[in-house]
């Protein structure tokens, strides 16, 4: 799951990147609003956690902007005001979730979860293809009722597979994907990362499900 985190507050974004990335999730900082919304709307991103006070564009900009463009990823404002009028504001711009400042951070991922839940903003909890299930809250894998076990990257990079299951997956849309914003990409990570977790997916296994398409990418299927 990839967010992105709009947060003039250098101290508190990078508390949160720190915090989110140990729960597994992808996450792109922004400082400003203009910075924001611009990769709200150049990158596909499963939810925003968005500032209301930011300087450039405030948060109720940028989501009513979002909205008129209808980019439906959820979002999650993140403010000091706690006010009725404030929440009612958010929400009718086209925010799906208000938390008021200081929260705890156990409150903030139970949001996140929550809307990461809601049909018409994700697929299934569980997703499955052949006889692959990946289980996108406790992070299981099997195939073939075995359990396998991945890193968080090979994770993400399934996860990706699997929603875009019989769909093929350029190296940079890889990248966008599952590594952050500003992350130091090596030009063989994309190929290492695959390498790692066809060893796992595939090759004890009878029939391989990662195909290489070549001078285009991967995807996820049994049929080249």
């Amino acid at each position: 799951m990839k967010i992105l985190v709009v947060e003039d507050d250098h101290r508190i974004a990078t508390s949160l990147k720190k915090g989110l990335e140990l729960e597994h999730y992808t996450v792109d900082l922004a400082f400003d609003g203009i910075e924001g919304y611009d990769l709200a709307s150049d990158a596909k991103y499963d939810l925003i956690l968005l500032d209301l006070m930011l300087p450039g564009m405030d948060g109720l900009e940028i989501c009513r902007k979002l909205r008129q463009e209808t980019n439906h990823t959820p979002i999650l404002m993140l403010t000091a005001k706690s006010s009725i009028e404030d929440k009612v504001t958010g929400l009718n711009d086209g925010a799906d979730d208000y938390l008021a400042k200081p929260f705890a951070f156990e409150e903030l991922l139970a949001r996140i979860k929550a809307l990461s839940r809601r049909p018409q903003q994700v697929i299934n909890t569980v997703l499955k293809y052949q006889d692959l299930t990946v289980n996108l809250e406790t992070f299981e894998v099997t195939r073939a009722n075995k359990k396998i076990i991945l890193s968080q990257k090979e994770f993400q990079l399934l996860e990706t597979f699997i929603k875009h299951q019989e769909k093929v997956l350029s190296k940079n849309q890889l990248i966008d994907y599952i590594w952050s914003y500003d992350a130091d990409i090596l030009p063989n990570t994309v190929e290492v990362n695959i390498r790692n977790l066809r060893q796992k997916i595939d090759v004890p296994f009878k029939k391989p499900l990662i195909q290489t398409i070549r001078g285009f990418g991967y995807k996820l299927s049994v049929h080249v």
